[in-house]
Formats: C-alpha cells, sequence, structure tokens
C-alpha cells in the first residue's frame, strides 16, 4: 500500500476546543445500531451516537477506541463518537455554526468525511450539502461562510491526490466509513494507478469487497 502522507488528502483544524469531560472511550462494543453502540469499559456501558459507516465498520465484541464530543445541556448528556480527532474536530466546528446541531453535525461527517466538508468549503461549494440530511440551502450556505478558513488542507493538488480523494468521498457517500475508503482506493491505485475516476471506483469497490469476504470467512 503506498504512504497515506505522500498522497492523502491530510485535514488539519484550526484553533482546536477544549477538551470535553469525557474525550474518549476504549472498550468493547457489546450492542451496534444504526447510528449507536454501546462501549462497556470498567463495567460501565456508554451510549454513543456514531455515523452509520462507523455502526457499519464495527463489530459487536469487538476492541475499539472512539474521540468522543460531550454534550450536556439542562435535560441530557450525550456522547457523540468518531474513529478519529479529525472527525471530532470537524464536528466541533461545524457545531459552532449557528443553527448546526449535533445531530445535524455528524450527519454532515458521516455524509461528506471529513475530507468532503474540507472540499466543500474550501470551493464554496455549499449544494454538496444536498445530500446531508437535516442540512437545507440557507444552513450549508453558512457552513461554507463560518467555516472558510477554519479547515486548511495541507496536501498538494496533484491528480493522483485529487483523484484518491474525489473517489474516496464518493465511497463514503455509497455508505462506507471514510478510514475503510480511503484504504480500498489506496490498495486499487497500487494495483492499477493510471485508471479514471469510474475505474477506480470499481477498483476500490472490488477491494471492499474482498475484505468484507476474509472478515466473514474468520
Amino acid at each position: 500500500m503506498a504512504s497515506g502522507h505522500s498522497i492523502l488528502q491530510e485535514i488539519k483544524v484550526v484553533n482546536g476546543y477544549p477538551l470535553d469531560v469525557i474525550a474518549s472511550i476504549s472498550g468493547t462494543i457489546s450492542r451496534i445500531g444504526l447510528t449507536d453502540l454501546v462501549i462497556e469499559t470498567s463495567g460501565i456501558g456508554y451510549h454513543v451516537n456514531v455515523t452509520a459507516s462507523t455502526a457499519l465498520d464495527l463489530r459487536v465484541g469487538q476492541s475499539t477506541k472512539l474521540f468522543t464530543a460531550h454534550i450536556i445541556r439542562e435535560d441530557s448528556q450525550t456522547l457523540f463518537g468518531f474513529e478519529s480527532e479529525e472527525q471530532l474536530q470537524s464536528f466541533n466546528l461545524l457545531c459552532s455554526v449557528s443553527g448546526v446541531g449535533p445531530k445535524s453535525a455528524l450527519s454532515v461527517i458521516g455524509t461528506l468525511g471529513v475530507d468532503g466538508l474540507a472540499r466543500a468549503v474550501a470551493t464554496a461549494d455549499d449544494s454538496m450539502f444536498k445530500s446531508v440530511s437535516g442540512i437545507g440551502p440557507k444552513t450549508a450556505k453558512l457552513i461554507v461562510l463560518s467555516l472558510t478558513g477554519k479547515l486548511v488542507s495541507d496536501a498538494s493538488s496533484s491528480p493522483m491526490s485529487t483523484q484518491l480523494s474525489n473517489v474516496t468521498a464518493a465511497l463514503v457517500g455509497l455508505g462506507y466509513q471514510e478510514r475503510s475508503a480511503k484504504k480500498a482506493v489506496e490498495d486499487a491505485l497500487v494495483l492499477t494507478p493510471s485508471v479514471t475516476d469510474t475505474e477506480l471506483l470499481r477498483g476500490a469497490l472490488a477491494q471492499l469487497s474482498s475484505a468484507r469476504k476474509v472478515v466473514a470467512d474468520e
């Protein structure tokens, strides 16, 4: 597999947020729903809201670590879990936008991924939010306006990095977890480096299918 540092689009978030009371959770998954799960650690089961792709990527009995946002309100306490710090930081930035609540922010991360969000903001393309549940046209424009300059891409805009980013975003849109999607696209690029986006998407889907078959056989 090619080095992710050389071809993957890396996203850094400017102006970090203070740590939550519960900043991360490591434990064993005891239950998985469509967009939530329970992690058992030290005899306590924590209910955590996650993206649909994260829920699909994990299994009951699996040990995992999630970076969390601990949302405390007068009548509730809610945990939102993410597989990377970049996802968590992007979630926090989205929640800072007027009119964007935690559920909507989670939906953006689950639908666009970190790369897709950064690309939408960098190109001022609010149309990318049309597929995100709970985000209307006005809110989409406000997200782009509010986050401009706060999401910074360090990766070069070479054809390969652009292609990888585009195909990864397409896979995330199909419901695949962002980390798994990136790996599949990287593997497909190693096998066939000079292909169109459509051919690369097919190759990445084949990689994901093979990975799932291996897990099933185990």
